[in-house]
């Protein structure tokens, strides 16, 4: 192992140092300052005669001797089940006073890529007790379903409930994958030291923390952790699932601060800028974490991403937003009309979508209803919804009693459907009979995406009301 002391320029958390044999792109280097610290860098350019060195700690204390020592491998993850209950930093060391971690193995963080042809296409529940999302958006094992949130929105609120109530129920035949086990691993970029501590007393008081992985980064940390960070989690949930046979939901938050990280990267580097001063490839690098969600033949366990992002200016035609809507199946929308009034979450349902619903849902899965009850619910509230718009021109008295059904419907689905709070763990059925309920407020000639056999065993006529049935006469 040679050792240089050739650096020629140090440019934010970049260094550059001449070389005279070749040097392999991601290779992992360490840097040893004047002062004696030894800090870890990655190549993130290799050309003749000189490579650009992206520094994990920064850059503070480097000069031009400083000694760069390239050792020749790749960054790798030290992984075990025994880092189940453990916290980590953004650089996968421990950070909880706890013993230190004795790898069963070391993983490769950039991964392999899934043979399509070895791909199983996700197609079972997984319930995560919070109705806007089983009961309309359900997500699904193996599927990558984000989050898109606005500044100020309590997404994190969420996404600890999310990782605090997640299951996977048992199969009605019993054949659920015997011994595949439920974790959560959780990844944070670039938030607060404020934020960092909800999250760790949530999981502690909840004892959510014996089942999860946790990764801090925090936002005074070096950008160049940030991008290293989702790779890490990423390699710590594939072990698990396909080594272990665990059942993994990773929630990483805040992806929009990971792509911050990769446009100040680019600017060091001087690159070309693309939409907003975001890096051309960042469509690229984005789909090289998402696409390591899935399911791989013959093996149980699965890997489910819950990305969240907030977008600036609550603008979802933002780079950032825009790539991801392109890469997954679906995106759970929060909304700020909805969290004025104090809706927990405030989910809003109509421009949500989870493209893979249809395949985990239904008999054997959640239940036979599910489908139609969903698709129900979503055509009344968005009837309701435009019906809203009418009244602030016509005022409510000119609308027919059909009508103003629609209009409660759409009030009461708010109130009673998405509004559950963060500590409220619904099942899948619970979910359904809420909706029944609410279902039953409207004629039965209304619901017309229902099978007629389905309204005849779960329509409430009693809490319909004889008005329903005249209107429905009428």
């Amino acid at each position: 192992m040679k050792e240089y002391q050739t650096i020629t320029e140090i440019s934010g958390p970049l260094v550059f140092a001449e070389v005279d044999e070749p040097v392999g792109y991601d290779e992992i280097v360490e840097i040893e300052t004047p002062q004696g610290e030894t800090l870890r860098g990655q190549v993130l350019e290799s050309s003749e005669g000189i490579v650009s060195i992206q520094v994990f700690e920064g850059t503070g204390g480097i000069d031009r001797n400083a000694s760069v020592r390239f050792l020749g491998e790749t960054m790798k993850m030290p992984v075990t089940e025994d880092l189940l209950g453990r916290v980590l930093d953004g650089s996968g060391n421990p950070i909880d006073g706890g013993p230190e971690i004795v790898p069963d193995d070391r993983h490769d963080i950039v991964g392999e890529a899934i043979n399509p042809y070895s791909r199983e296409y996700p197609e079972e529940f997984i319930q995560t007790g919070v109705s806007a999302i089983d009961g309309m958006n359900t997500l699904v094992r193996g599927q990558k379903l984000p989050i898109f949130s606005g500044s100020g929105l309590p997404h994190n609120e969420l996404a600890l409930q999310i990782a605090r109530q997640a299951t996977v129920p048992e199969e009605e035949d019993g054949e659920d994958d015997d011994g595949s086990e439920f974790a959560v691993i959780f990844g944070a970029m670039g938030i607060t030291a404020e934020e960092a501590n909800e999250f760790m007393d949530d999981f502690e008081r909840t004892g959510a923390l014996e089942r999860s992985v946790v990764f801090m980064n925090l936002a005074d940390d070096p950008a160049v952790e940030r991008q290293v960070t989702p790779r890490l989690v990423l390699t710590t949930a594939e072990y698990l699932a396909f080594e272990k046979d665990y059942h993994v939901l990773v929630i990483l938050t805040d992806m929009t601060n990971y792509c911050e990280a990769l446009r100040e990267i680019g600017a060091a580097r001087e690159e070309v800028p693309g939409r907003r001063g975001y890096p051309g490839y960042m469509y690229t690098d984005l789909a090289q974490l998402y696409e390591r969600a899935g399911r791989i033949e013959g093996r149980d366990g699965s890997v489910t991403q819950i990305p969240i992002l907030t977008m600036p200016g609550d603008d979802d035609t933002h780079p950032i937003p825009d790539l991801t809507g392109y890469i997954t199946e679906g995106q759970i929308m929060m909304d700020r009309n909805l969290n004025s009034q104090g809706i927990e979450p405030p989910v809003n349902v109509l421009p949500s979508l989870s493209r893979l619903m249809d395949d985990g849902i239904g008999e054997g899965l959640t239940r036979e209803d599910h489908g139609d009850v969903s698709d129900q619910m979503y055509a009344a509230y968005a009837e309701g919804e435009d019906l809203r718009d009418l009244v602030n021109i016509v005022g409510r008295e000119a609308l027919s009693e059909r009508d103003n059904k629609f209009l409660d419907f759409a009030d009461r689905f708010e109130k009673e459907f998405v509004q559950q709070g963060y500590d409220t763990n619904r099942s899948i059925d619970e979910t359904l009979e809420i909706g029944w309920d609410l279902l039953s407020m409207l004629p039965k000639d209304a619901l017309n995406r229902i099978d007629e056999d389905l309204i005849e065993e779960h329509y409430r006529e009693d809490e319909a009301g004889e008005e329903a049935e005249a209107v429905s006469a009428d």
